[in-house]
C-alpha cells in the first residue's frame, strides 16, 4: 500500500493537502473534459501533483503518476472499515504482520459490490477467523484529521463497527498470524496506520455505556 513516509509532520501536511487538491481536481478534469487544450492543462496539473507528491513520499513521481492513472471518474475517497469486538470485556485485536507485527482491530478496505457492514464481516472473517454481526456503527473517521500515521497520498474515510461473534474460531490468516483478546489496559504495541488507542478505549467507553451515537470527522 503506498504512503508517505512518516516523518511527514502534520505542520508540513498543507502541501500534501495542496498536492492531492490538485490531483482530484486533475482526475475530474480528465474523465469530464472533451476539448483537447483543457485535457492537456489537467494531465500537466496531475504532473505536479504527482511530483509535489513524490517529494513527501517513499515513491517516485512515475510510480506516483501510474496509480493516479489507474483512477478514473470523479475523485472520492477511499473506505477502510473496522471491527470493534468485545468478550468478557476485553477487545479483539490482530496481529498485522504488514506493519512490524503490530495489532489492530480487524478490517480493511471495503470492496465493490459490498455494503460497509458486509465488508467489515468478510474482512474480520478474513484476518480473525470469526464471525461477526455488525451492531452499530461507532464511528466515520477522516484518517488524515484524526491524524493517522504514516500520511496515504489519497483521502480515506474510516468507518467502525460495534461487532459480536455469531461463530468461527480464531485462526491465523495469510494477512494476521494472530488474534487475541486484550484488557482495555493492556493494549500492546498498536497500527497506528489502522487505529489509534484512544479511539479503542473511547469505542469501549461506548459500548460499555450503551452509547448509540455514531462519531464523526
Amino acid at each position: 500500500m503506498a504512503h508517505l513516509r512518516s516523518h511527514v509532520r502534520y505542520e508540513e501536511m498543507d502541501i500534501v493537502n495542496i498536492a492531492k487538491e490538485m490531483e482530484a481536481m486533475a482526475q475530474a478534469g480528465l474523465h469530464f473534459s472533451e476539448d483537447q487544450f483543457d485535457r492537456e492543462r489537467y494531465s500537466r496539473l496531475r504532473e505536479l501533483a504527482a511530483e509535489l507528491l513524490a517529494r513527501s513520499s517513499n515513491l517516485s513521481q512515475e510510480d506516483i503518476l501510474e496509480w493516479s492513472k489507474a483512477e478514473f471518474g470523479y475523485a472520492t475517497p477511499k473506505v477502510d472499515v473496522r471491527g470493534f469486538i468485545l468478550s468478557n470485556e476485553k477487545v479483539l485485536l490482530i496481529r498485522e504482520d504488514a506493519d512490524g507485527g503490530r495489532w489492530t482491530l480487524p478490517g480493511g478496505w471495503a470492496d465493490v459490490n459490498e455494503s460497509p457492514s458486509e465488508s467489515v464481516v468478510r474482512e474480520v472473517e478474513e484476518e480473525s477467523g470469526y464471525i461477526v454481526e455488525p451492531r452499530l456503527l461507532l464511528a466515520v473517521f477522516d484518517r488524515a484529521k484524526q491524524r493517522h500515521l504514516p500520511v496515504f497520498p489519497y483521502h480515506v474515510y474510516k468507518m467502525f463497527f460495534h461487532c459480536e461473534i455469531v461463530g468461527g474460531s480464531p485462526r491465523s490468516t495469510s494477512e494476521s498470524s494472530e488474534s487475541r483478546f486484550f484488557e482495555i489496559d493492556q493494549l500492546p504495541e498498536l497500527s497506528e496506520s489502522r487505529v489509534l488507542r484512544r479511539q479503542i478505549r473511547d469505542f469501549y467507553t461506548a459500548v460499555q455505556k450503551k452509547d448509540t451515537k455514531t462519531r464523526y470527522d
